[in-house]
């Protein structure tokens, strides 16, 4: 009964174990370990997770504290900080990338019914990337400026419920555009992306797949106008054109017509140009397309303020890229829990239920109906009183 075990126990039955350990195998991580395997090493990382542990000295207390209880959470091996780093910088990071691309076949078709601000019967993704800081002396394999360390988390996210469906972790000198090589695309999606990946023969492949594209232009585009379509200019359009690149090297690399609207936004009175090479939505539909894509910058914001991917529990390549795809497999266990028990909450909130209740025995479900308010305010007040009257 869920009255007999932890909250925690009770979050990672989401796990699917016999998927996990056929990654962990295809890798061979349990390879001559004999007392703390990828499983224990997987559910302590995403309880350090869970719990916002700061460091594995903070991991090695908290769990230590709770000796008695850490059989039943599944957890079979010595917690210690030293074993924990050892397995962090040895254990290949690739059998926690291909758990977390399993967790995202498990959770997309949970989102799929999810709405979008636009009508589109067809997957809309985002590409976008985002910078992580870290110490040139300690992460001297993350060169990004003379004096600067970091690493870039490219995301390519799933607008129909915030998942993220590839992820690559580059150091901070790699190209964003240089993701636009490492996609698959697929027939009939869209793919909304930002200036930096304006790159016309990568634009054409995009095309060439039968995939769509929504990017910003920029202001040194050369085009020749082939014709105009009729607007209506009172909700912020100003142009839908088709055109063809008339620059030396983009007419060589795109040379069929792409659509260009301009739109300026009735709130902050800014302009913006797009290009697509979609002819078939309506041009107010566009922009409304392009607004979406910043559902990646509120999710790249939550995973940094809410998951521990900007302080790290190792320095090697390894250990960073271990601890960045258990965060992003942590963020899709609860995603999945949130759909399974069908509850009306945040992922955020969830997270901070979570936090402080990981290791009471109490049904989980219970636990987030409650929506975080453990008493009932109707009750009546049993505390006595300090002064008598």
């Amino acid at each position: 009964m869920d009255n007999d075990r932890t909250v925690f126990s009770q979050v990672m039955d989401v796990v699917p174990l016999h998927e996990f350990r056929k990654c962990v195998r295809r890798y061979h991580g349990n390879f001559k370990v004999r007392k703390f395997s990828c499983l224990d090493q997987f559910l302590c990382m995403c309880f350090a997770q869970l719990t916002f542990r700061e460091s594995l000295r903070d991991i090695e207390a908290c769990l230590r504290s709770v000796q008695s209880r850490l059989y039943h959470m599944g957890i079979r091996g010595r917690v210690a900080r030293s074993t924990l780093a050892d397995a962090n910088e040895r254990r290949d990071w690739r059998i926690y990338r291909d758990f977390a691309h399993v967790l995202i076949d498990i959770a997309r078709p949970l989102y799929v019914g999810e709405q979008l601000d636009v009508e589109l019967e067809s997957t809309a993704y985002a590409l976008d990337s985002t910078t992580i800081d870290l110490c040139l002396s300690l992460f001297p394999w993350a060169r990004f400026r003379r004096a600067k360390g970091a690493i870039k988390l490219h995301t390519l996210l799933d607008l129909r419920g915030s998942i993220p469906t590839f992820v690559h972790i580059s150091d901070g000198k790699y190209h964003d555009v240089n993701v636009l090589d490492l996609l698959a695309f697929e027939p009939g999606s869209f793919y909304i992306m930002d200036k930096a990946y304006v790159d016309f023969s990568r634009l054409f492949s995009i095309h060439q797949a039968s995939a769509f594209f929504v990017t910003r232009g920029k202001r040194n585009f050369q085009y020749k106008r082939l014709c105009s379509s009729v607007i209506d200019s009172s909700n912020g359009l100003r142009c839908d054109q088709t055109v063809v690149a008339t620059g030396l090297k983009s007419a060589i690399k795109y040379p069929t017509p792409l659509r260009r609207i301009s739109f300026v936004d009735p709130e902050t009175k800014k302009r913006f140009v797009f290009l697509t090479n979609n002819f078939v939505l309506p041009a107010q539909s566009i922009p409304s397309l392009y607004k979406a894509r910043w559902q990646i910058e509120l999710f790249f914001k939550w995973i940094k303020q809410h998951l521990r991917i900007k302080a790290f529990y190792g320095t090697s390549p390894n250990a960073v890229k271990t601890q960045v795809w258990i965060a992003i497999s942590t963020y899709l266990l609860v995603a999945i829990l949130k759909k399974h028990l069908k509850i009306d909450l945040s992922l955020h909130t969830i997270l901070q239920i979570l936090s402080l209740s990981i290791f009471e025995k109490v049904p989980i479900l219970k636990v987030l109906s409650d929506g975080g308010h453990a008493g009932n305010m109707d009750s009546p007040n049993k505390q006595l009183n300090l002064f008598k009257l």
